[in-house]
């Protein structure tokens, strides 16, 4: 993996900021995390699910435009190269998502995988965390909804056949660029778009769900885009389709805009300009039903072109509706009943 200088945003956590006089390499770093919680519950307007599994927290694949960079802070993290090298492991979550799912109250929504970081980043081909969450979600037969870009998620392929069998299982592909060399430099780490296309396939020749997110589209440098991933996603056999307006919020702007003078210096001032006119000036509008979608003529009109691409594809739009099947399993019989009392 390419080294990293360290370079943070000041983080609003913190009184002070650091600079650094000398160039300071990054590594790898893995903590571990301290929860007696793994899954989180939302109550947006915006999205579809409820409840998510996050395995991880920081992400190896480097997007500039991760909204949940800031989330890092919170953590005595920057949200710039720290958010990319300082993993933090949630090593119980298997056993954690079992206590949640023998709660009484639970009735088996579906469990997003993941809200915030990807669950199949680089690192979940060593630690296995996600993996090992599925298989939990089998044995209770609960829905499951995984969100990634990474080719990773092939590895688990017959567990996921499986839970699609058992009680219901989508997967969403996240496709933001068509051009390779510009989803090289904005998403470093993640396989290009071709290569998670032939995943979208893959996954489809084993019965399974799939949804192309085009997610985030970003105004002035992918958008013209748009309609080449949704040809190529629906050839491969996916099934829906769905996007978000990209949103910049805090310390995320920094790391985006610094990536982008370096890769093209000649959009900045445009896609600026765009995300100014769909997500007002703090780069991420305050309001649920504005913010994933933007606002004004130019967001209008990427909408428009999203939504009639895939509906000439024949791709949905609507959300999931596959979900079924969750039984808790019955407790393992203790010694009394062994011997009939």
């Amino acid at each position: 993996m390419k080294r990293l200088d360290v370079s943070n945003p000041d983080s609003r956590f913190q009184s002070r900021s650091v600079e650094y006089f000398d160039r300071q390499p990054t590594h790898l770093e893995l903590f571990h995390d301290e929860s007696r919680s793994i899954v989180s519950k939302n109550d947006s307007p915006d999205l579809d699910f409820r409840y998510s599994v996050n395995p991880y927290r920081g992400c190896m694949h480097g997007c500039a435009y991760c909204y949940a960079r800031p989330s890092h802070e919170s953590l005595d993290f920057g949200a710039g190269t720290d958010f990319e090298r300082k993993i933090v492991l949630k090593r119980n979550a298997a056993h954690l998502l079992r206590r949640f799912f023998q709660a009484p109250s639970w009735r088996g929504e579906p469990i997003v995988f993941s809200g915030n970081t990807d669950c199949y980043q680089p690192i979940e081909a060593t630690e296995k965390l996600t993996l090992d969450c599925l298989r939990v979600c089998e044995e209770y037969r609960n829905p499951v909804f995984i969100i990634t870009k990474s080719s990773l998620i092939e590895r688990d392929i017959k567990l996921l056949g499986s839970l699609a069998q058992l009680t219901g299982l989508g997967v969403a592909i996240s496709i933001p660029f068509w051009d390779a060399r510009m989803a090289r430099a904005i998403e470093p780490y993640a396989p290009t778009p071709q290569r998670r296309i032939a995943t979208i396939e893959r996954l489809r020749s084993a019965g399974i769900h799939v949804t192309v997110a085009v997610a985030p589209v970003i105004p002035g440098l992918a958008d013209d885009q748009l309609v080449d991933i949704l040809r190529a996603a629906a050839g491969a056999g996916a099934q829906r389709a769905f996007t978000t307006y990209l949103r910049l919020p805090r310390a995320v702007r920094e790391v985006f805009f610094q990536c982008l003078q370096e890769y093209a210096p000649d959009r900045v001032a445009k896609v600026k300009a765009r995300v100014r006119e769909a997500q007002g000036p703090s780069g991420s509008h305050p309001r649920f039903g504005v913010r994933m979608e933007g606002q004004g003529p130019y967001a209008q009109a990427v909408r428009s072109l999203f939504q009639n691409t895939a509906r000439e594809l024949g791709l949905e739009t609507a959300g999931n509706k596959f979900w079924r099947g969750f039984r808790r399993p019955e407790p393992l019989p203790t010694q009394l009943q062994l011997f009939g009392r």
